[in-house]
């Protein structure tokens, strides 16, 4: 069968079927707010919000497709994917949804066109271009170079030996600004409260986590979130005192918010901070405390009401300063005699800064270091929040980076690997695998870069954990296929596409575990509007 003529792609027609699509998550959701157990409905939720991510990023994509021919292939692909997918959530399921078994039929002619295997094998070897300006192309270039001659190279080492992030790599990253990309500029940073500062961010992340998830964007995640919960609660002289230090790398940060008995549910923390002479002292566990070996410094979380009845509303977040230790343990005794000990957390990946669980024992933590000050005590969930609404988008542009990394590692290989007499990438699987890989990734950096600019206007709440739930679950995918194209050699070390596939996992576990981010706040935010 021969395809259907798509030159030039019918943006006019993907447009249209991305209006239905918006109009069967607009039925649902108004279908869903008649039910009083709406929350029970947790199925139809979490594809709601899942299908809900998608047709948004359609709507961007479909901008994106009038810059080039190229990109409306991608485009309309990418559309036609997204509502295939949702007319497969609703499939005999459409009363639960509570739209008509038609609703989707208008978009018939558009997915036969634009799914047909040869359209999409044709995308298997495009490279979608970015559009980015001169500036944001020098900040791409400069990181990916950093990326390529720094990082690549100790990337394999790191994660086969689970080894510490080379002490070089953290002053290099330091030297370029990395540290202060969300810090203010009066207080030695490089966010100068405009559009540039989100993008720049998403730009270098991404670019950092092509060459590696664990020793290279997720260096930016922990003094980003640290930045915007200062940025947004912090007193001035907290500002002025720990900012430069962030800045410039010369303090490192980890976070400590999630306990061994409660993950996403932060309001019913147990670690108790109380007060004492002169500060606090922290009592408890912390788990997956990434980076906090290394670090200087950690930004945790801990509940300063006894009242547990309180909930989110009895908790508060500090700057807990701590020695730098390497390797996989660490035990300090305070200058007040308390203590803190952490161990490392062993994982399949997302290796280099080791995940603690870290148990402190009356650790004492000076006044000053309460976030807020007295204005901030009990606003410290409020105050982590913005911290990790950021924190999201960031993690997106890192999904985007093992995407990215994946698919090369894919397309490389299955083009000088032969089976049956002929390289691999010339099966039509294989390019439509590609092709997909292709649409995925230009669809998920499109959407990261939107996100991005509505951040800057103070915007794009849910939009961070739409690009988040979306593109992490899709960088499960990307891998899994390119690691499948290279057959067993995907499956041992010697390559790193096992590496891109280990680390992919994780991304929809951390920073909001995806079914509490789709069910607790997508979800919640589309019934609520």
């Amino acid at each position: 069968m021969t395809a259907p003529d798509t030159s030039p792609p019918d943006l006019d027609a993907a447009a249209r079927a991305t209006e239905l699509a918006r109009g069967v998550i607009t039925d649902t959701i108004a279908h869903l707010r008649g039910l009083d157990d709406a929350e029970e409905h947790q199925v139809v939720l979490y594809d709601l919000a899942h299908s809900a991510a998608a047709v948004e990023m359609c709507g961007v994509l479909v901008d994106y497709g009038a810059l080039g021919p190229d990109e409306g292939r991608l485009a309309c692909a990418f559309v036609a994917d997204t509502i295939a997918e949702l007319a497969g959530r609703l499939l005999g399921r459409e009363t639960e949804w509570g739209v008509a078994p038609d609703a989707l039929d208008g978009a018939r002619e558009f997915l036969a066109t634009y799914r047909h295997p040869e359209f999409m094998a044709s995308l298997a070897d495009l490279d979608a271009p970015s559009h980015l300006d001169d500036d944001f192309e020098m900040v791409a270039d400069t990181f990916r170079r950093f990326a390529e001659n720094e990082i690549a190279p100790a990337a394999e080492h790191i994660h086969r030996e689970d080894a510490d992030i080379p002490e070089e790599i953290i002053s290099g990253l330091a030297e370029l600004g990395c540290f202060g990309l969300s810090v203010p500029e009066e207080y030695g940073g490089f966010a100068a409260g405009t559009e540039s500062d989100y993008m720049g961010m998403v730009i270098a992340t991404e670019e950092l986590s092509r060459a590696s998830l664990g020793a290279g964007g997720s260096l930016i995640t922990r003094p980003e979130i640290l930045s915007r919960a200062l940025e947004r609660g912090g007193t001035e002289e907290q500002k002025q005192h720990w900012f430069p230090l962030i800045a410039s790398g010369e303090l490192m940060c980890s976070v400590a918010v999630t306990e061994p008995d409660y993950g996403s549910d932060v309001a019913n923390l147990k670690v108790t901070a109380t007060p004492t002479e002169g500060g606090w002292l922290i009592n408890g566990v912390k788990t997956w405390c990434t980076f906090a070996g290394r670090a200087d410094l950690m930004m945790l979380l801990a509940r300063t009401d006894p009242d547990r009845s309180r909930g989110h509303r009895g908790l508060s977040l500090f700057v807990v300063p701590k020695p730098r230790a390497s390797g996989h343990s660490f035990e300090f005794t305070g200058e007040r005699g308390g203590r803190m000990e952490g161990r490392a957390i062993p994982t399949i990946g997302y290796r280099g800064m080791h995940s603690f669980e870290v148990a402190f024992e009356d650790w004492f933590v000076p006044a000053e270091n309460l976030i807020g000050g007295e204005e901030g005590l009990n606003r410290g969930f409020y105050l982590q929040m913005a911290g990790f609404e950021n924190g999201r988008l960031q993690t997106a542009a890192r999904a985007v980076g093992v995407m990215q990394a994946a698919f090369e590692a894919g397309r490389d290989y299955s083009s000088e690997r032969q089976v049956f007499g002929r390289p691999i990438a010339d099966y039509q699987l294989s390019r439509v695998k590609l092709g997909r890989m292709a649409t995925i990734i230009a669809g998920a950096r499109q959407y990261s870069y939107a996100v991005a600019q509505m951040m800057a206007r103070g915007e794009g709440t849910l939009e961070a954990s739409m690009v988040k739930a979306y593109v992490c679950k899709a960088a499960e995918w990307v891998s899994r296929e390119a690691m499948q194209l290279h057959g067993g050699y995907g499956y041992a070390e010697e390559y790193p596409i096992s590496r891109y596939f280990v680390d992919a996992r994780v991304l929809s576990i951390f920073e909001g575990a995806d079914e509490t981010l789709c069910l607790k706040l997508i979800a919640r935010h589309l019934l609520r509007e």
